[in-house]
């Protein structure tokens, strides 16, 4: 059994001698993080995604945080790399390309349309005026909704790209990567992030609110949320999945009247 200083030693003598022997003792070490990560993921994903390949996938990215963390800093190495492992993970399966346009292209009308509404309304629009504004009875918006959390792959760590990142997007729970210290830009950047996202979380409707706590801050499987709400594994998922849509669209919508000026 490997101890907490026995790891701690394992950093060290890594960061010393970049040994890549030491770093394959630090891979078995956490690779039960690669496991769960892609379990969490893998549990919206539809059911002919397998586990494995995305445990081959996010065992990239736990290689790639290891050869890149600097265990000086005062950030948790699992943190760090839960980040890098979903990262890795979810950049495979967009480069496979496996989710419908037709269902891509539905998930954005959707942030669209809430988006406008939110800024008309000044609140968070209910179903039915989504549904109304896209054209759409209150059926066909939860098919539409059953579609794209099947498909899905988005979550509040997907949320944000600071202009001027060059792409890269920040996390609720992502750490930066910075080899010669603190980067007060960035760390500015990060902190308006998550005051946005915590605003943002603070104006969804009850039941969504309460499906982004659960899943993400106490770490229940939808599932598990299910049986606190009374309702079905299914129902939670288009849940989480109109949560993640009107975050999304409110976050475009502060960061565009923010760059207006």
């Amino acid at each position: 059994m490997v101890t907490a200083n026995d790891t701690q030693t394992l950093w060290v003598e890594y960061r010393k001698s970049g040994d890549p022997t030491i770093r394959d003792r630090l891979i078995l070490t956490y690779a039960p993080l690669v496991k769960f990560v892609a379990g969490r993921v893998g549990a919206s994903l539809p059911a002919h995604v397998d586990e494995q390949d995305l445990v081959s996938y996010g065992l990239l990215g736990l290689i790639g945080a290891i050869e890149r963390f600097d265990p000086s800093r005062e950030i948790k190495f699992e943190t760090f790399a839960m980040a890098r492992i979903r990262g890795a993970i979810i950049d495979e399966l967009r480069s496979l390309d496996w989710v419908p346009r037709s269902v891509r292209t539905r998930a954005r009308q959707i942030e669209r349309a809430i988006q406008a509404l939110e800024k008309e309304l000044m609140r968070a629009p209910t179903d039915a005026e989504i549904a109304t504004k896209l054209g759409l009875s209150s059926e066909e918006l939860e098919e539409s909704l059953h579609e794209i959390s099947r498909s899905s792959v988005a979550a509040l760590d997907e949320l944000w790209s600071p202009s001027g990142s060059g792409g890269d997007q920040i996390a609720l729970i992502d750490t930066i990567e910075d080899e010669s210290g603190p980067d007060p830009e960035m760390t500015l950047e990060q902190s308006e992030v998550k005051e946005a996202l915590a605003e943002a979380i603070s104006i969804l409707p009850e039941r969504e609110k309460l499906v982004v706590t659960l899943y993400y801050y106490e770490e229940l499987t939808l599932r598990e949320i299910g049986e606190v709400l009374g309702v079905t594994e299914s129902r939670v998922s288009q849940l989480h999945t109109k949560a993640i849509l009107r975050l999304k669209a409110h976050l475009a919508g502060a960061s565009r009247d923010r760059a207006e000026t």
